[in-house]
């Protein structure tokens, strides 16, 4: 890993929860971080257990969000209903 001697441990931890998350492209890692797929990759697998990075890689193998350029265009950002809506800086009632 080419940045390995530079990243601090809460960096390292932070790569690993956005590697995590479904939504969070690895384009987006490695613009934050420097740190490239691949090296994602070698990192989860040398700071994780075995079966969590098993489970992880099966679940983003071939995962169209983890890319940007596999995403789909209509794909928006996801809203919870019961996330307040703000308007005019301040918090609507429901």
């Amino acid at each position: 890993m080419s940045k390995k001697l530079s990243l601090s441990e809460r960096e390292i931890d932070r790569i690993i929860e956005m590697a995590w998350e479904d939504r969070t492209p690895f384009d987006a890692i490695e613009q934050q971080f420097g740190v490239s797929e691949s090296e994602v990759i070698k990192l989860m697998r040398k700071n994780m257990k075995e079966s969590s990075f098993r489970m992880w890689r099966k679940r983003v193998q071939g995962r169209s969000t983890k890319h940007i350029k596999k995403m789909d265009n209509t794909l928006t950002r996801f809203k919870s209903t019961r996330q307040k809506t703000i308007s005019d800086n301040k918090i609507a009632k429901r």
